[in-house]
């Protein structure tokens, strides 16, 4: 595995953690770390998934000089194609994914957040699609993701004036799911993922199954998949423990 982009497992809970001081940024080895442990992952899937950084900032983004410069139409063209499918394999994995940011998330690192289920953040994180400062749009899925959390005109505010966003602003948006005190904040998102990842791992992979039919086809073509992904619980191990559980002591 990477050196600066570690993963470990804490129980059940798999954690990510970008390590590349001082400002993780995003270039080759990152990339490919990043990469590889989302095949790991894919491969072994855990029952949940924290992405996290170590260091000041979770990113100050990616490396311009070490990743763009000279880059052709064809080449940057594949780079994107390659990039969106490691961020497709990180939405298939079949577990709740949470992203932690304690401080400020540029671009690739917040399109990474944007592919996540849940985006945790510190009072004190800021984030920002800054791609207008070297002629670019964000090409990792920002755009689309942040039009189906905040609504396509707020997307292109925050990627049109390439300003950088509070956490509370964008909890306001529905980008950032909750906002916890900067200190303790890494215990404080530790500890939310764990305990979603000690909860029923295929009762939580319905729920992305549904909701994501959702996203692609409307409520009913989520209808049409619920017989199938939810009725499959019936033979878990999870929901028949719950259920004599529930009749014997009642509820939790």
């Amino acid at each position: 595995m990477s050196d600066v982009v570690r993963l470990e497992h804490d129980g059940p809970l798999a954690v990510m953690t970008f390590d590349s001081p001082p400002l993780n940024l995003f270039d080759d080895a990152v990339f490919s770390g990043f990469k590889d442990a989302v095949a790991t992952l894919a491969a072994d899937p855990p029952r949940g998934l924290l992405i996290r950084a170590e260091g000041k900032v979770v990113s100050g983004g990616v490396d311009v000089g070490k990743v763009f410069d000279g880059m052709s139409v064809e080449v940057g063209g594949a780079l994107w194609d390659e990039y969106l499918a490691v961020i497709h394999q990180l939405e298939d994995l079949p577990c709740p994914v949470v992203f932690a940011a304690h401080g400020l998330c540029l671009t690739a690192a917040f399109e990474i957040a944007l592919a996540c289920d849940i985006l945790l953040a510190s009072e004190r994180a800021k984030f920002g699609l800054v791609e207008i400062v070297v002629g670019l749009t964000p090409s990792m899925g920002g755009p689309q993701r942040l039009a189906e959390r905040a609504g396509p005109a707020r997307a292109k505010e925050l990627i049109y004036t390439g300003e950088l966003f509070d956490a509370a602003t964008l909890e306001r948006w529905n980008v950032v799911n909750r906002v916890y005190a900067h200190e303790g904040f890494d215990d404080a998102a530790r500890a939310f993922a764990l305990k979603i990842a000690n909860g029923p791992t295929k009762a939580h992979a319905a729920t992305r199954a549904i909701v994501r039919a959702q996203k692609e086809g409307g409520a009913r073509a989520a209808d049409a998949i619920v017989g199938e992904v939810s009725g499959a619980l019936f033979a878990t191990e999870d929901l028949q423990n719950a259920v004599k559980s529930f009749l014997a002591v009642g509820p939790g």
